[in-house]
């Protein structure tokens, strides 16, 4: 790293001053001049003081470096520049007494480089003392307007956050303590910050110090100690950070961009997904791929990932304009919507999609486009028919037709021994795949997951609108508990799943251990630094406490891959759909009924009340 011209004199300079005040002083202590003429002791420093600056400026470069802090490292990188110098000031001294037959102590002349490295050495560690005190009191003056943190995990990690932290004037944190399950760090102090104890005690620890900010500076911390730390630290209103993964800044120093806020994926932890990519690339690559719903989460993502696998056509299909402008600019870095891969299209209109299958021929269709939002379904049944089950017939029939090799088709845990309106309604999607599947012997599948982070109008998304409005976030229950998979994650699974499935398969994918719903809005509500209220409103219609990945009448099998489960659902052939139709309502199609018999009542009443009144005019008349 360059230096300004200023610091580029100022070293030499003072180390040339250095070798001359070095000179002075062993010709001022020298007691024989006959073994150490005046004139040698010149030729030494002449020469030792140029040798010095060539190899700081053209060789070694250690003045062109920027060696701010007197690090170990320019203190060795001096020492070889002046062991050589002092070499090349020998070598001249040794030459200048053969030709002029004087004898010279060579022993006394070596005491001037020593000096003169003392005094170099001594010049850096001062200015390093001065900057760091400024830095200090700089740091004490701006203390108060800082976040005062405890950093957990005492290592490497840690000994660079508290080093950024406190040499750094700007740094928005002040570290108080450490804490580290290395019982033999305790009461150790990192750069002058004491170690308070163990994980155990990190609560007990921030509240004792008043801090509010934790930053989690063990990069291996397991997944199950790192939830409980930050359930605990939720729970406490202590918010919680950490660092980007090691890989990202193992070649460098960490920087403050390099903590981040603590987020869900990293409570549930990234789990290390082993797909086979060469038998996805087999029925994907070089083929026509159709993306129904590629606008929305699963669908856009699934599209992303296909997209780098190298389908010869990839068609885009979604009835939100918007979305697929959004997907296209994401896939192709441009949004025009001029090309006929991105197609504007309701699945539930049958003669506009059969047009799609007709230009586009695809070969394989992943089928992600439903609706999904539980209580609006609950409301209006017939929406969620249209689309999750007539819909998904539409795209079954057409696939069939146009000879599809491969479909996989998007479920959701909430089909497994399904209450609602939308679990009831994927269930049947699921049970049409696997009839037409089984009956032809095509490559139909279905995939089945729970929650996605991240997905619009999810959870995540709720919560974080009602924090930043001040809340209250509102929980249906406290003991509700909901499966999460990173949206990567789940789609690398569902291409891999359509790799491995077998005709009329509906393939389970493992999520994990479910989460507690009050757990994540107590950790975003530690995160924002808000004191924002937790309201339970109750469960909704259709809702569960906990979700199934797989019914009590399913028996999952794990024949391929470790984290999919394959399961057999009962097939229901897409011509007889109105035999589960009152089922798939539910509750929904009893408050129908309920209605409707309301409304017979009424009319009922209304004739009865009207039939006297109409008695009495046929009286007067007559």
């Amino acid at each position: 790293m360059r230096i300004s011209n200023r610091q580029a004199v100022i070293a030499p300079t003072t180390d040339t001053l250095g070798w001359i005040v070095s000179g002075l002083m062993v010709h001022g202590l020298n007691t024989t001049p006959a073994a150490l003429p005046t004139v040698a002791i010149i030729v030494f420093l002449l020469t030792a003081a140029a040798t010095n600056l060539l190899l700081g400026r053209l060789v070694l470069l250690t003045y062109r470096r920027r060696f701010r802090t007197a690090s170990f490292e320019e203190a060795t990188a001096l020492a070889c520049q002046y062991a050589v110098a002092t070499l090349a000031g020998a070598l001249a001294v040794t030459v200048w007494s053969a030709a002029t037959n004087q004898t010279v102590s060579v022993l006394a002349i070596v005491a001037i480089p020593w000096a003169s490295l003392a005094i170099a050495l001594l010049a850096r560690f001062t200015v390093r003392v001065s900057r760091t005190y400024a830095r200090a009191q700089a740091y004490q003056r701006a203390a108060h307007n800082r976040d005062r943190v405890i950093i957990l995990g005492a290592g490497e990690v840690g000994g660079q956050i508290v080093r950024l932290t406190k040499n750094d004037a700007a740094s928005p944190f002040v570290p108080v303590g450490l804490v580290d399950d290395d019982t033999t760090k305790k009461y150790l102090r990192l750069h002058g910050v004491p170690v308070l104890g163990t994980i155990d005690s990190l609560v007990s620890c921030c509240q004792q110090k008043d801090v509010r900010t934790v930053i989690i500076a063990i990069a291996d911390l397991p997944t199950e100690r790192l939830k409980q730390v930050t359930q605990e630290c939720a729970r406490n209103g202590i918010k919680t950070m950490t660092i980007v993964p090691v890989r990202e800044i193992a070649r460098r120093r960490i920087q403050f961009s390099d903590i981040k806020d603590i987020d869900l994926t990293d409570v549930l932890g990234r789990r290390e997904v082993h797909i086979d990519l060469s038998r996805i690339s087999d029925y994907v690559a070089g083929r026509s791929v159709l993306v129904t719903g590629a606008g929305g989460s699963i669908g856009s993502e699934i599209a992303r990932q296909l997209h780098r696998i190298g389908p010869r056509d990839l068609v885009l299909l979604d009835r939100d304009e918007s979305a697929l402008h959004t997907i296209q600019l994401d896939i192709y870095n441009k949004g025009l919507l001029d090309t006929r891969d991105i197609v504007l299209c309701d699945i539930r209109d049958k003669e506009a999609l059969r047009q799609v299958f007709q230009e586009h021929r695809p070969e394989v269709v992943f089928h992600a486009a439903a609706l999904k939002h539980l209580p609006l379904l609950e409301q209006y049944p017939d929406e969620g028919w249209k689309t999750n089950v007539l819909g998904t017939k539409n795209v079954l029939e057409l696939s069939e037709e146009t000879a599809v090799t491969t479909l996989v088709n998007i479920s959701t845990d909430k089909a497994a021994d399904p209450t609602s309106v939308l679990g009831r309604t994927k269930h049947v999607a699921e049970q049409m795949t696997t009839s037409i599947a089984l009956e032809n012997g095509l490559r139909f599948v279905s995939v089945r997951f729970g929650n996605v982070l991240g997905s619009r109008g999810s959870m995540l998304w709720t919560f974080k609108h009602q924090i930043d409005s001040g809340g209250p976030v509102t929980v249906t229950d406290p003991r509700v508990e909901r499966y999460f998979m990173t949206i990567p994650e789940a789609c690398q699974l569902v291409l891999h799943a359509g790799a491995i499935g077998r005709p009329g398969d509906t393939m389970v994918l493992d999520m994990g251990e479910p989460v507690r719903i009050l757990d994540v809005a107590q950790r975003l509500i530690a995160q924002s630094g808000n004191d924002v209220e937790v309201e339970f409103t109750g469960l909704r219609p259709g809702e569960k406490l906990s979700e199934d990945l797989i019914a009590t009448d399913e028996d999952g099998i794990r024949p391929f891959h470790p984290l999919i489960s394959h399961v057999r659902v009962e097939p229901v052939a897409p011509h007889r759909l109105d035999t589960v139709r009152e089922w798939a309502y539910g509750a929904a199609a009893d408050a129908r009924h309920v209605e409707k018999d309301a409304k017979d009542i009424t009319a009922a009443q209304q004739e009865e009340q009207a039939q006297p009144v109409a008695m009495s005019h046929e009286a007067v008349s007559h």
